[in-house]
């Protein structure tokens, strides 16, 4: 007949009577209490009388769930003090439920606290709720109090006077940014002061460099692929820049055991920007190197970084942290770099490589060991540098190693939160393939003064050292297969190729046909795990395959000299991946040749990749001509139907499937009904197959 009693629920009882509620025609008159005895009486919290009706109508009852408190019986269980006082507050609605808590554990704990009874009420009076407060006035009054700290809006009570109170406005403070940068400048001055100076200018200029005449420094600069140097954002009172340095003992006559390095790994001349960023980096300038990939990039920043470390005040050993740190976009570049950097032997300075998906256990203990140079893709290095394995305040020569790759991934963000953490006094340096507007505002906020060495242009351009070759093809799967088999089967022993795929499922399909077809070949790309793709590259470079299957993930940070070929067996999405994916081949002064399989679908890289062609003097066949043509008329169309609200649905246009419409624009797939071929007309072979 009756539900299962919650000995923490509230008791619900007359506020002013000894007798037990009885019904008085007032259905939703109930009130919500905790009853506690008046005086120093214990409080019996666990005490709940519960109303009910029985039948269809008639009086309703009462029902006490537990023994009698001590000193009553019956249902007449208390006894009241003739002296207990009465007092009404009003409480705002939404601060009802707090008062109450659950299962009314609140108003108990707010009664027991001020020995005063509470009872929270139907009774409303507008937005506002009736509590009734009963006991001595001590206890009233403090109860009160509790109730008014539970709120945030000022209470009313009945028997004060309802005067609104007008509050003053408040002014929002006007806050002095002057000063406040001030002190932060100041703050932070003091928090790099405890660390020891920077020492970064260790060149003396060579008594040829200094006799070498300002038209002979043009002219060196001019012949050697067309080096260009200035100031990146002019300020008065700048350095001269430092002149090239056609010899290697011109840049390192004073460090014979780079002289030495040098030697044993068998170069006989300086590359261009290596010529010219080694005055720069030795002066302790910050440098922007922009040039294609495979023109010595990596050894421009490494061996003035060598000699930055060691000429550091103070034991290494107790640097508490890395002196130099290098970012780079991959875990291939990444690896590249720190085995470039094992190949110099100097001073018993050592280095780590910190990557995602390398053992980070085992990283974790190689940094806490104490390394001079820590190698990271920004992913990886942030998590150890949050995690307080990593100490980025004793850096003192930063690079960033291939920054519009690492925009281009979105790591933006990473390199903002490392570079924050490191001294701002530090040397930098930022290579790039490309001079986009991001690497610009990154070089911006991070260099100082910086000095920017270019080699050609600043335009894009692939390396003048690949030959270009553009293979028209039908959009077909089968017609790159059988052109891809054509190639393995026909390759002399000593070429190497890289075979680029849109797609990692494209790249592991590619390499199961070639398997079939018995032809050796290894794959690379994100979804393998890190052991095979460094066993993939391991072979590749030593031979045991001549061919390497890579998506774009690849197609920066491979460092392998002996690379022939290049295959863009699927055309990149963007024209930059296409200039980094050739400059895979023809590096280290060898000359290497790519072949793009260009499609159809394509035809949107058309104009840009004229431009990559002639700029390089290249080839450019006259289907690409046309395709940029009609790619141009059929946006053009797109764009005014886009203006106008209209559109033909999924058509390819000129250079699709047919010449208009698509599924909405004018029947079939084609511009002219059925299917148009890859020319304009109907059926599937009005145009040329090629």
């Amino acid at each position: 007949m009756y539900d299962d009693w919650d000995d923490s629920a509230p008791v619900i009882t007359t506020p002013a009577s000894n007798q037990p509620w009885m019904a008085k025609n007032q259905e939703n008159s109930d009130v919500w209490s905790n009853n506690t005895s008046s005086g120093n009486e214990r409080p019996y919290n666990n005490q709940r009388t519960r109303q009910f009706t029985r039948g269809g109508g008639g009086t309703r009852g009462s029902r006490t769930d537990r023994g009698d408190p001590p000193g009553g019986s019956g249902n007449n269980w208390r006894e009241r003090d003739s002296s207990e006082k009465c007092e009404v507050m009003n409480v705002p609605n939404r601060f009802v439920g707090k008062i109450i808590g659950r299962g009314g554990s609140k108003i108990g704990e707010l009664q027991t606290e001020s020995g005063a009874r509470i009872q929270v009420t139907k009774e409303t009076d507008g937005d506002e709720t009736v509590v009734k407060l009963f006991g001595e006035v001590s206890a009233i009054a403090k109860a009160k109090d509790l109730i008014n700290d539970l709120t945030t809006d000022t209470v009313r009570f009945v028997q004060a006077k309802d005067i609104p109170q007008e509050q003053e406005e408040k002014k929002p403070a006007i806050v002095d940014w002057q000063t406040f940068l001030a002190e932060c400048d100041k703050a932070e001055d003091e928090e790099w002061a405890k660390y020891p100076a920077i020492r970064k200018n260790f060149y003396k200029e060579h008594p040829e460099i200094t006799k070498m005449s300002q038209s002979e420094v043009d002219s060196f600069r001019e012949e050697n692929m067309n080096i260009v140097v200035d100031r990146t954002f002019k300020k008065d009172g700048s350095l001269p820049i430092p002149k090239p340095c056609p010899k290697f003992y011109h840049s390192f006559h004073q460090f014979p055991e780079i002289l030495e390095e040098i030697r044993k790994a068998g170069f006989e001349t300086p590359s261009p920007i290596q010529a010219q960023a080694w005055p720069v980096l030795l002066s302790g300038e910050d440098l922007i190197g922009i040039a294609q990939t495979g023109t010595g990039k990596t050894l421009a920043f490494l061996l003035p970084a060598l000699i930055h470390i060691d000429g550091q005040d103070g034991e290494r050993e107790n640097r508490g942290g890395p002196a130099v740190l290098v970012m780079a976009p991959t875990r291939e570049l990444a690896l590249q770099i720190d085995k470039e950097i094992k190949k110099y032997e100097y001073r018993g300075i050592t280095s780590v490589c910190l990557y995602g998906g390398g053992n980070r256990r085992e990283q974790v203990k190689v940094v806490g060991g104490g390394v001079d140079i820590v190698i990271a893709t920004p992913g990886r290095l942030n998590d150890l540098v949050c995690a307080g394995h990593l100490n980025v305040k004793t850096v003192t020569y930063v690079v960033l190693d291939e920054a519009d790759r690492m925009l281009d991934m979105g790591f933006e963000p990473q390199i903002r939160k490392v570079m924050y953490s490191i001294r701002p006094t530090r040397q930098t340096v930022m290579t790039s393939a490309t001079w986009p507007m991001g690497v610009r505002r990154l070089a911006q906020s991070y260099m100082s003064d910086p000095i920017q060495v270019y080699i050609g242009t600043l335009d894009l351009a692939a390396t003048h050292t690949v030959t270009q070759v553009i293979q028209l093809m039908p959009d077909e799967e089968s017609a790159k297969m059988e052109a891809i088999m054509d190639f393995a089967h026909n390759m002399g022993p000593d070429q190497k190729v890289i075979v680029f795929c849109g797609k990692k499922s494209r790249a592991d399909e590619l390499s199961s046909e070639l398997v079939l077809a018995g032809i050796n070949c290894q794959t690379i790309h994100g979804d393998r795990d890190q052991s095979d793709r460094e066993q993939a590259l391991v072979d590749i470079k030593d031979g045991t395959v001549q061919i390497l299957i890579a998506t774009d993930v690849a197609s920066r940070g491979l460092d392998i000299d002996d690379i022939t070929h290049v295959i863009n067996y699927d055309f990149p999405r963007n024209i930059e991946e296409y200039v980094h994916r050739v400059g895979r081949t023809g590096r280290a002064g060898k000359y290497g040749e790519s072949i793009s399989y260009f499609t159809r679908s394509d035809w949107a890289q058309a104009k840009e990749l004229i431009k990559i062609l002639e700029e390089a003097q290249q080839y450019v066949p006259e289907e690409v001509h046309q395709m940029a043509e009609r790619y141009n008329v059929w946006k053009e169309k797109k764009d005014k139907e886009r203006e106008s609200g209209g559109g033909g649905g999924r058509g390819r246009g000129g250079g699709g499937y047919g010449g208009g419409g698509g599924y909405g624009g004018g029947g079939g797939y084609g511009g002219g009904g059925g299917r148009g071929g890859y020319g304009g007309g109907g059926g599937r072979g009005g145009g040329r197959r090629w």
